[in-house]
């Protein structure tokens, strides 16, 4: 049993050494004539090469993940269980440090060290730790040590869009024929029995038809409201960030150009400055709103408005994540609410405003209009928080 935990200590070693010199572009070959030290002298080590006077103890989280590298028990029950705390930690992160979305040294430790356990877990298990599978597979999808690795298969979880209910509708034209059959009866018996009858059921059907008419006016009017309210009116285009920059003159403001497969980037501002670095969105894809009217912000002219979600008291915010396989271009749809988007949208209406209020993402976060996915090629875009608003 020895001999068998050296040999899973060491091939974790292995698997360190190879992603962090990959990812820091350092030649592996001679931490690896050296490995018979622990986990953390062998990260510090090679973090120092790459880095020389880097403080590198003094990085207290960085230290942090790297330390719970070294610790990952070696049997497996106890093993899931530090996985699982994990899993806890990842709930409302994409990546282990900064709180945004790219990748550092940490990520590629933890995800190094732990890869062998988690590719080991039945599947019976995994949807115990949906936190961190969504995290393997985030980094295995972006960051280069993933390539170093077997890739680990993820179930994704099919959606199934909510059928629209019609079930109303057609309960109300079934009583509406009820209704004029059941006239129709009693006016031709009424009128078999005496003609003053007759005239009174005429009577009675004509106010039946003008309470008809009442009824059937509010409901013209929903059914307007609802249409100015549907999502369909948005342009939502998947587009990816070729350069970001800082405001010239607003510090919470970054602007972005943007690739949305038109013959000309379009230029973006977005209000991310505080929650991400423009080396964070370079060659990041995106979901944004194509057809918002185009103006100018603190002198800056915006094209285009990028989706993110937020948690509740807005301290963290991320871009929506849209998944692998979408195409740059691409118009993001929902199902049970088709329709042409609006060439611009006006604002002295406030659709956003109103549309806006209905964006969220569900408990296993998946971005929806009202419970209805954001649907492209690749599946549903989707956010690392949980029942956060969009906008």
């Amino acid at each position: 049993m020895a001999f068998g935990n050296e040999s899973i200590l060491l091939n974790r070693k292995q698997n360190i050494v190879s992603a962090l010199c990959g990812r820091l572009s350092l030649d592996p070959k001679g931490f690896l004539a050296n490995i018979d030290i622990d986990v953390k002298s062998l990260c510090v080590k090679i973090l120092k090469s790459a880095q020389k006077d880097a403080p590198l103890e003094s990085n207290g989280e960085l230290m942090k993940w790297i330390a719970f590298a070294d610790s990952l028990p070696v049997d497996p029950k106890a093993c899931f269980s530090a996985l699982n705390e994990l899993n806890e930690d990842l709930i409302q992160k994409s990546v282990l440090l900064g709180g945004g979305l790219q990748p550092s040294e940490a990520d590629a430790v933890v995800f190094s060290a732990i890869h062998s356990s988690v590719i080991a877990i039945p599947d019976s298990d995994r949807g115990k730790v949906p936190h961190l599978m969504r995290w393997m597979d985030y980094i295995q999808s972006i960051e280069g040590v993933g390539k170093l690795f077997e890739r680990i298969l993820i179930e994704k979880v099919p959606f199934e869009p909510p059928v629209p209910v019609t079930v109303g509708k057609v309960e109300t034209e079934s009583n509406a024929r009820k209704t004029v059959q059941g006239t129709k009866e009693a006016s031709s018996s009424e009128a078999d029995s005496s003609s003053k009858k007759t005239a009174d059921v005429k009577k009675a059907a004509s106010g039946n038809e003008a309470a008809v008419e009442k009824k059937k006016l509010p409901e013209k009017v929903a059914d307007e409201k609802d249409k100015e309210l549907s999502v369909s009116l948005l342009k939502i285009q998947i587009g990816l960030i070729r350069k970001a920059w800082k405001h010239p003159s607003a510090d919470s403001l970054l602007v972005e150009e943007i690739d949305v497969g038109e013959t000309k980037l379009r230029q973006v501002v977005s209000g991310l400055a505080k929650y991400f670095s423009p080396d964070d969105l370079t060659n990041r894809r995106v979901a944004l709103i194509t057809n918002v009217k185009p103006g100018k912000l603190r002198d800056v002219m915006s094209e285009g408005l990028v989706l993110c979600a937020s948690n509740e008291d807005h301290t963290i915010v991320e871009p929506l994540i849209v998944p692998e396989g979408a195409k740059v271009g691409e118009c993001v749809s929902f199902s049970g609410h088709e329709g042409k988007p609006e060439d611009v949208l006006n604002p002295k209406k406030k659709q956003l405003d109103k549309i806006t209020p209905n964006l969220y993402t569900d408990d296993k976060g998946v971005a929806t209009f009202k419970g209805s996915p954001f649907m492209t090629s690749g599946g549903p875009c989707s956010s690392s928080i949980p029942k956060a608003s969009i906008k």
